[in-house]
């Protein structure tokens, strides 16, 4: 048997709902965390005085009650822990665990008891239902009968309402009338808020953001009241979960949260945190309404009767003493900018987020508190409007994940050390560590600092200037581009001294350096159009006049069979008639489609036969150069036509024109003869190329046709 014994998943009801957590027995005391809200249940062994093991809904459950009046249920155990807790009971605490059994005959005639702070329904001693008299919000009296009103919880599906019990008259004690005996036992206990007596003391014209607008704060010892133009608020001191104090980012207002579960409600507007804003240069003077000797009886020197400080300490001071929680103020952590929060963006609302010791606190609109324990895991992410921020994600075991956007890059490096001093689990951890070395870096100046995404951009934009650049040069050489002739002006352009190269004052030597750095550019213009050279390529041309090739197996039968297949299906389209024969040539047997794969075999051999031949007849060289022939052919016509008509055009013109001198005439005379030279040879060796097309057998496709 250890020193301890623990429990996960162990269930505590609370207003109707069940919340889950984890129990430890340890010598000391008995402590249960609540895994929702992190409040802890601490039970000293020695005030312990009764334990029971009873049957429960939730498997089995123990009930621990304390010399103090306090009762405390656990439930979820299995039949088997029973012997090791009752062991254990036995070895370090001075209470035996008993078994007690419930009614379960679903009478509902019986005997109301009350022990400490529940209401027990007995049947023969046996107990058929407790109520927690801390959940009963009203008490009313009939002539027999008291109703019970209870708080409603807004994480139940199912709440309970009210319970009414009759009570018969009693002729033992005819003083004291039952019904109302009954009803005082229960307001003694019950969470009735009454507004008697006067406040302990009272903050007027308070500043708060939620719920907004300026209240009065009335301390009673048992509530705080908030008292507004519009609305009022009772909040119990049992609701309190955690107090916090945080200093403002321009250090010069606090913040003073107070988170309450059940939150206060306002129609369907639930608040879940009390936030109230001061001012840190205001002050006070403040007097409880209490006699000295009630005070220290009271707070124990927590609180005197005069006191005087800041507006913000004594609001703080009085709340931690009527509440007894402690404060929580930011840790260690510090910004960029030395405050102790980060400004940061959360639903659209600009807000601080608190690093603390055991969470993040973000206010105010929407306050978010978020404990380290129920953290899944958080991220670092780019931010999606720019790239002078980054956002802070975080994800909860429940699956709900908060996004802190719009935080400044200044602020990774003391963020990410913190998230990782907290040894939080960091979801794109290897990545980021190497980002926050970046970011070390350039952190000084706005101007020095490093960021990839302009960089790509600017990269981007001078590959463009790059390009355009080329194709202006392409486009200009394309046109007189002739190595080594006198277009070396082209280059003086783009000649960073073009101005020394025009002086008429410098000499052969500068004038060689000159040239040379032309012909240098424009060598490098030549290679860049040999690279886009491939793009430019011509089509291969077909030679039309060889044999064509010859059909597939399947092709051959499809010739064949079309007319059948058109006779069996009338009125079927061309492909209609595609698709049934492939179904059919499928289904064609193994036979059947060698005998036509034996003729496309066939056809092949004499295909190759034939191209051998054509090719040793010199076949595809001659179409191909007739093809050129006439295209060259075509263009020497259509300049001769338009010599032709330029000559008629001056002949019309007359005058200055039809004087021609005699080297004109002896020119123009060889010219004529020369260009009749070439047209003869020219029609002579059409005639040849005609006489050879002739002499060519035909193909197959012409055969076919």
């Amino acid at each position: 048997m250890g020193d301890t014994l623990e429990f996960n998943e162990i269930y505590q009801e609370v207003k109707g709902s069940w919340n889950d957590g984890r129990l430890r027995f340890s010598k000391q005391n008995v402590v249960y965390k609540s895994s929702k809200t992190g409040k802890v249940d601490s039970i000293p062994a020695g005030e312990l005085n009764l334990a029971q093991w009873r049957r429960v809904c939730l498997g089995h459950g123990i009930k621990l009650s304390t010399s103090g009046g306090h009762v405390y249920k656990y439930d979820g155990f299995r039949d088997t822990d029973f012997e090791k807790i009752s062991e254990f009971f036995k070895a370090n605490y001075k209470v035996e665990l008993t078994e007690k059994d419930m009614c379960v005959k679903g009478w509902n005639w019986g005997t109301a008891k009350f022990s400490g702070p529940l209401l027990s329904f007995d049947i023969n001693d046996n107990t058929a239902f407790e109520i927690p008299l801390s959940n009963v919000s009203q008490c009313a009296t009939g002539k027999n009968e008291v109703t019970l009103e209870f708080h409603q919880n807004d994480d139940t599906e199912v709440s309970l309402m009210e319970v009414r019990f009759y009570v018969p008259p009693s002729q033992a004690d005819e003083r004291q009338d039952p019904v109302e005996a009954f009803a005082q036992n229960v307001l003694s206990k019950a969470d009735v808020i009454q507004a008697t007596g006067d406040a302990v003391c009272i903050f007027k014209e308070l500043q708060c953001l939620t719920p907004r607008g300026r209240y009065d704060i009335r301390i009673y010892p048992t509530f705080l009241h908030l008292h507004g133009k519009t609305f009022d608020y009772k909040i119990p001191y049992t609701t309190v979960l955690r107090l916090f104090l945080l200093p403002h980012k321009d250090q010069r207002q606090m913040f003073f949260v107070i988170s309450l579960d059940p939150p206060i409600k306002q129609g369907q507007t639930r608040y879940h945190f009390l936030i109230l804003l001061f001012s840190k240069e205001e002050d006070i003077s403040l007097t409880l309404n209490m006699s000295e000797e009630d005070v220290e009886r009271r707070f124990e020197g927590k609180l005197s009767k005069n006191m005087s400080g800041s507006l913000y300490e004594m609001v703080s001071r009085v709340m931690k003493a009527l509440v007894n929680r402690k404060i929580t103020v930011p840790g260690n952590f510090q910004g960029h900018s030395g405050a102790q929060c980060i400004t940061c963006s959360y639903k659209a609302s600009s807000g601080l987020l608190y690093p603390l010791e055991r969470g993040f606190i973000y206010v105010h609109k929407p306050p978010v508190h978020l404990r380290f324990e129920e953290i899944s895991c958080v991220n670092f992410a780019r931010g999606t409007t720019t790239t002078r921020s980054f956002d802070f994600e975080i994800e909860t075991k429940q699956g709900n994940q908060y996004t802190f956007s719009s935080i400044e890059r200044e602020e990774y490096g003391k963020l990410f050390d913190f998230v990782n001093a907290k040894k939080l689990n960091i979801k794109n951890r290897g990545f980021k560590e190497g980002m926050k070395g970046k970011i070390d870096e350039y952190s000084d100046s706005d101007d020095d600092q490093h960021d990839a995404y302009l960089e790509r951009m600017k990269a981007e934009g001078k590959i463009r200037e790059e390009g355009n650049d080329s194709d202006d040069s392409d486009s200009g050489s394309d046109e007189s581009f002739n190595p080594g002739e006198e277009d070396d002006d082209i280059a003086e352009e783009y000649d960073s001294k073009a101005s020394a190269s025009n002086s008429s004052d410098e000499g052969d030597e500068s004038e060689d350096e000159s040239a040379k750095k032309k012909k240098a550019k424009k060598a490098k213009v030549v290679k860049e159009k040999k690279e886009k050279k491939p793009r430019k390529e011509k089509k291969k041309q077909k030679d039309t006049g060889g044999p064509k090739r010859p059909m597939s197996a399947y092709m051959l039968w499809l010739n064949s069979s079309r007319e059948r297949i058109k006779s069996e299906n009338p009125g079927i389209s061309i492909t209609e008639i595609s698709k049934k024969a492939g179904e059919m040539w499928r289904q064609l047997g193994k036979d059947e489609k060698e005998e036509w794969e034996g003729k496309a075999g066939e056809a092949k051999r004499q295909y190759d036969k034939a191209k051998k031949e054509y090719n040793e007849s010199g076949g595809g060289s001659s179409s191909v150069s007739k093809k050129d022939s006439r295209k060259s052919g075509g263009k020497k016509e259509e300049k001769k036509r338009k010599s032709a008509g330029g000559d008629k055009d001056r002949e019309r013109g007359g005058g200055n024109e039809s004087f021609k001198s005699k080297e004109f005439i002896e020119t123009s005379e060889e010219s004529s003869s020369d260009s009749d030279h070439k047209s003869k040879s020219k029609r002579k060796k059409e005639s040849d190329e005609e006489e050879e097309a002739v002499s060519t057998p035909a193909s197959s496709e012409e055969e076919s046709d």
